[in-house]
């Protein structure tokens, strides 16, 4: 069974996803276009923070950055590399959705990478209706960067 948890990005196998998730991110995308937060980041208060488990292995994790009051922006989404293909993605992207949703937000924006490692991120993000817009809040153009949106109802 998978628990989704409020998180404050202290956790030792919390930590270790997100120092995979910044790894991969260097590994696959010049320096100038990776755009993760750090763990001090992740920790700010116009942020919320969720990690999934099952067991005492977390599986994955996201975020939540409020931008303005009816717009908010998905960060650090990421699926333990020994946990992908297995709907955990989707699991969390739901999650996000729904506390959007509830919060009152009328869109969701995110920007993730234009290589091919990023293809299943974004045809997870298409398959639940986010669209390729440009360059949102400090973001520029960028060739190595695909920046989405959804308009909740």
């Amino acid at each position: 069974m998978l628990d989704i948890r409020l998180d404050d990005v202290m956790e030792p196998q919390v930590v270790a996803l997100l120092e995979e998730h910044i790894a991969d991110m260097y590994a696959t995308s010049p320096p100038e276009s990776v755009h993760t937060l750090d763990l001090a980041a992740l920790r700010q208060p116009d942020i919320s923070f969720w990690s999934v488990w099952q067991g005492d292995e977390a599986l994955g994790c996201v975020a939540l950055k409020e931008h303005e009051r009816h717009w908010a922006e998905i960060k650090s989404m990421r699926t333990s590399n020994a946990s992908r293909g297995q709907g955990i993605g989707k699991v969390l992207l739901e999650h996000v959705i729904a506390v959007a949703k509830q919060r009152g937000y009328q869109m969701l924006r995110l920007e993730t990478g234009a290589e091919p490692f990023f293809e299943p991120a974004r045809s997870l993000y298409s398959g639940y209706g986010f669209r390729v817009r440009g360059p949102f809040a400090d973001y520029s153009n960028d060739p190595n960067s695909i920046f989405m949106e959804r308009v909740l109802d």
